[in-house]
């Protein structure tokens, strides 16, 4: 199968990130209902040091979400959003030179993120909320749309496909043509299969075993399943043991083609990205 090649350099505000190689972005969850680590790094200390810890094991970019998207997870409004993102993008902006990506959907968040140095808008809802496309736009900044139906109020009630591969990449391809319409050129894309979102566990390892097909759009792939629920129903563990699933899954989307692996275990998923990429250099 060939695929067309995506760029190895992405513009991200004031920095570069080098795609070139797999890189791993470390989860800062602002939320208190976050499903792994809801509430933990809701003061700004505590967020500060922990993206520390992550840039110190190797993260290339620090994910910053206010508003959690596990699936039943309530709405927040964009005024509570922002109040806990801004103080946090501020900080580590200043004190950190690492790519800040900011978890949102929401208008306002994503134009004020972009304002205090965000590099990257990560958006689950692919810039389909009212004012989102047109912030994005303006903001000239990459953009990373994941693939979901519904919201995660109800992206889990009985999610059912006719052919899951097609319908997500078709999806893919009406959100990039959407973009390019708006503005924002296809070179500023990355894609997320949005594995755990609108998806039964066999749609997700089925879609998981087809990804790499997803490289023939031509845009860098980010894949997001660490510590979630098909990790768990695999292997019957609870979200605070499911690191070496989370592993296995990460080696094997790098081996997919994966060029973003967000992950809450920085450094141990930079030694896989690491260990894989020494093989690979060898004779």
């Amino acid at each position: 199968m060939t695929f067309l090649l995506h760029q190895t350099r992405l513009l991200c505000g004031n920095r570069v990130l080098d795609l070139s190689r797999p890189q791993v972005m470390g989860i800062l969850n602002i939320t208190p209902d976050s499903f792994s680590d809801g509430g933990r790094f809701k003061q700004r200390d505590a967020a500060l040091k922990h993206a520390q810890a992550m840039v110190a094991a190797g993260a290339a970019l620090i994910d910053v979400g206010g508003e959690s998207t596990r699936p039943g997870a309530r709405m927040v409004a964009a005024s509570e959003e922002l109040e806990r993102v801004a103080p946090i993008i501020e900080a580590l902006t200043a004190e950190l030179d690492v790519v800040i990506s900011v978890d949102t959907s929401t208008p306002v968040v994503i134009l004020e993120a972009a304002r205090l140095g965000a590099g990257l808008i990560n958006d689950v809802r692919s810039l389909r909320r009212e004012g989102a496309l047109a912030a994005a736009a303006s903001t000239e900044l990459p953009v990373c749309l994941m693939h979901m139906r519904g919201e995660p109020g109800d992206m889990q009630d009985n999610p059912q496909y006719s052919d899951l591969l097609v319908e997500v990449s078709d999806f893919f391809v009406d959100r990039i043509k959407t973009c390019a319409g708006a503005g924002i050129a296809a070179e500023r894309v990355l894609l997320d299969p949005g594995f755990g979102f609108a998806k039964s566990l066999a749609h997700n390892l089925s879609l998981f075993k087809h990804m790499d097909a997803l490289l023939r759009l031509g845009r860098p792939m980010l894949v997001g399943v660490s510590r979630k629920s098909m990790v768990g129903q695999v292997l019957g563990r609870e979200v605070d043991q499911r690191l070496f699933g989370s592993l296995a899954l990460a080696g094997l989307a790098v081996a997919k083609g994966a060029s973003i692996l967000r992950v809450h275990d920085v450094a141990e998923t930079v030694d896989v990205v690491r260990m894989i990429a020494a093989v690979e250099a060898a004779e």
